[in-house]
């Protein structure tokens, strides 16, 4: 359970502060910090931990903190912050990480939570979140008109869903080609060579978009996730991830999404295997343990 908590002192009077409950207990805390602040937050959506879960204290364990990140339209005047669906979905998407830090029942603090999770597991509670964003029922309990209360409708949903698969050949080609030149630049690329990193990606390109790049084409002075955001040698494990998170939603439908009690059946399951063994046990054994 997710309950609003007395907040410490925050950075911004519209940062929440939350308490997630296990048994009546506390079992973690959770900032979030939603909305876009002009001149001073930067773009994009992150979560990290500000503690992590660890015993080495003493007998009691440290509980997990987290803050989330997002840029989300903010509230003007008395019209509420209307999310669009990507913003649903990067709200989600940051909630799947901060699941898996706050959930963790690792007690050793170099592998709860998210520490130690190889890369190829690291976006699947993440992309596994997502796709409560294209689940009707989930839906309809969070998003009705701000003004009518009411739900969104079939004809209107049905476009939403077709939308998400319009082109999906395409992304899967560009995000083959950014994985490829990623492990590519790290594994055989010589900076003191002929070839320079713009050919290098208009070589891997090639291999996987219908359309080469241009000449002038300079992505990779832009590729930050791998040069600014932690993702050296590991921008793959989106994909790799998203077939995992994909498999494990498939448990959700195999149980029957429409039925209650084995959806939670199966979220305990989840809980208690991808969101509470982080990096204490290899992935390839947590997800055969879920699936």
């Amino acid at each position: 359970e997710v309950a609003a908590a007395d907040a410490p002192p925050v950075w911004h009077a519209d940062v929440r502060f939350f308490r997630v409950e296990r048994g009546g207990r506390p079992a973690a805390f959770f900032y979030l910090d939603a909305y876009a602040r002009a001149g001073e937050k930067r773009g994009g959506a992150w979560m990290s931990e500000v503690q992590g879960r660890s015993s080495a204290l003493g007998a009691a364990p440290r509980l997990p903190v987290a803050h989330m990140v997002c840029n989300q339209a903010p509230p003007v005047g008395e019209r509420p912050s209307l999310m669009t669906l990507r913003e649903v979905e990067t709200l989600f998407h940051e909630f799947g990480h901060a699941l898996q830090h706050m959930l963790t029942t690792q007690e050793e603090g170099m592998v709860s939570g998210i520490r130690g999770v190889e890369w190829d597991a690291v976006e699947q509670p993440s992309q596994f979140m997502e796709n409560w964003c294209y689940d009707k029922a989930t839906v309809d309990k969070m998003a009705v008109h701000y003004e009518t209360g009411e739900p969104i409708p079939a004809d209107l949903w049905a476009k939403v869903k077709a939308a998400k698969n319009f082109r999906a050949a395409s992304m899967m080609s560009r995000q083959l080609s950014f994985a490829v030149s990623d492990l590519v630049l790290h594994s055989s690329f010589d900076p003191d060579g002929p070839q320079t990193i713009h050919e290098l990606f208009r070589d891997v390109a090639k291999q996987y978009q219908a359309q080469a790049p241009m000449d002038y084409d300079r992505f990779m002075c832009g590729f930050s996730h791998i040069f600014a955001g932690g993702y050296a040698a590991g921008y793959y494990s989106y994909l790799w991830a998203e077939v995992l998170s994909a498999d494990c939603f498939a448990a959700f439908e195999e149980a029957g999404l429409e039925r209650e009690e084995a959806v939670r059946a199966t979220g305990r399951r989840f809980r208690d295997t991808v969101l509470a063994l982080g990096g204490g046990v290899a992935p390839t054994k947590v997800f055969e343990a879920f699936r």
